[in-house]
């Protein structure tokens, strides 16, 4: 049982402290009452979407392939919990969604108290992957679901309908248990009835060794990156973006620190701090405007008129930066192996400048200049076969 909950914590970003908040099934399994939807094909069935809530990357990267069920003829239920739930009811109103029991994933100030917080709260984190089952079991038999699509939610399957796990995680980073957190990675996937892979196959790929190994023995689909953006051109209005999100309180400290090194930026900035509220905010403070979350279409505007975009190193930004053609400067999250790793490659194959939080200054981003950028790669998925899991084909 505790090699289960190390995976929790490895998988997805190197989970630190995950909190469980009490789940309430009369709560919880209410469906939002929202129009009908028309579609071009009536296929009627009914695919639960279920993200991570871990910061906003799965939430975000989920958006292209809702979009592609309502073409397909699917009617996607969006099923999550906290800013990530908030996002994607804001990007579709017109869906239903439901709340699942939350993980509550947040951060230590300290990075290197990872495993210790792991065996503090373990107990937490198998109560709330017993619920999330349980939850999933009771909305497949009330709302007539015909497949899953998870997102890193690890307790979101079922053996009475075609469960699909997305990751890029193959190998699961974790140290020096890397070999125990990745087995205890292919044992859960082996509970879906397949795995999907934002990436390409080949040696030019975005994820590294994330997403590629020679030791999975369970049949993979690389579906190609995905990303909810489309590259534009535009007149560059902004130098530089600097676009937040993550677990509390690293998410929170990173703002703190940007707002400091950008107080006498001389040139136009934007700064997104990622927090998901029930109504957008804006403040002018000298060059820089500051933001507390944009919507899909702003912030891809937003992304196209700047020359420089400061974030993390998560995987879901990483697909959307090459996507756009973006040239970056990545902060990984202190303690998240995979972050961690995901710069440093980008930055040896001489594509994105990287540096620690705490050694961030803003005068870094002069080296911007001197690396390549991020690249687009073929983003064309076939959506029509990919689906056809849930036709039974």
């Amino acid at each position: 049982m505790l090699t289960f909950v190390f995976l929790i914590f490895c998988n997805c970003n190197a989970f630190l402290v995950l909190h469980y908040s009490k789940y309430v099934k009369s709560q919880h399994l209410v469906l939002q009452n929202t129009p009908k939807y028309t579609f071009v094909k009536h296929n009627k069935k009914r695919i639960l979407v279920a993200p991570l809530n871990w910061g906003l990357g799965h939430a975000t990267r989920c958006i292209p392939i809702i979009k592609a069920l309502l073409n397909q003829g699917f009617t996607p239920i969006i099923a999550s919990d906290g800013v990530a739930l908030k996002l994607l009811q804001k990007e579709f109103p017109m869906l239903s969604s439901i709340e699942l029991p939350g993980y509550n994933v947040t951060y230590a100030k300290n990075g290197k108290n990872f495993k210790m917080k792991l065996l503090k709260d373990s107990p937490k984190v198998l109560k709330a992957v017993k619920n999330e089952k349980k939850a999933v079991k009771d909305i497949i038999e009330t709302h007539q679901i015909s497949g899953i699509i998870s997102d890193n939610r690890l307790g979101v399957y079922s053996k009475k309908v075609p469960s699909v796990f997305i990751t890029h995680q193959l190998n699961v980073l974790s140290g020096s248990t890397t070999w125990l957190s990745t087995k205890m990675h292919q044992k859960i996937i082996k509970k879906f009835s397949a795995c999907w892979v934002p990436d390409i196959e080949g040696d030019m790929n975005l994820s590294g060794k994330l997403g590629h190994t020679n030791t999975f023995d369970i049949p993979l689909t690389y579906i190609g990156p995905l990303s909810r953006f489309e590259k534009k051109a535009t007149v560059k209005n902004n130098k530089l973006l600097a676009l937040i999100s993550g677990p509390e309180p690293q998410r929170g400290l990173l703002v703190d620190k940007l707002l400091k090194e950008l107080k006498d930026y001389p040139e136009k900035a934007i700064l997104v701090k990622g927090l998901m509220e029930d109504e957008q905010t804006i403040q002018i403070m000298g060059n820089v405007t500051v933001y507390n979350f944009m919507t899909s279409a702003l912030l891809e505007k937003t992304i196209n008129e700047s020359d420089i975009v400061i974030s993390r190193s998560g995987y879901t930004t990483v697909m959307d930066l090459a996507k756009l053609n973006k040239k970056a400067f990545f902060i990984p999250t202190p303690g998240q192996f995979e972050q961690e790793y995901l710069a440093k490659r980008l930055t040896e194959m001489n594509l994105v400048p990287s540096c620690i939080q705490d050694n961030f200054t803003i005068d870094k981003i002069e080296t911007v200049k001197n690396f390549e950028g991020l690249k687009a790669f073929d983003f064309d998925i076939d959506y029509k076969k990919l689906f056809s899991l849930f036709q039974g084909e």
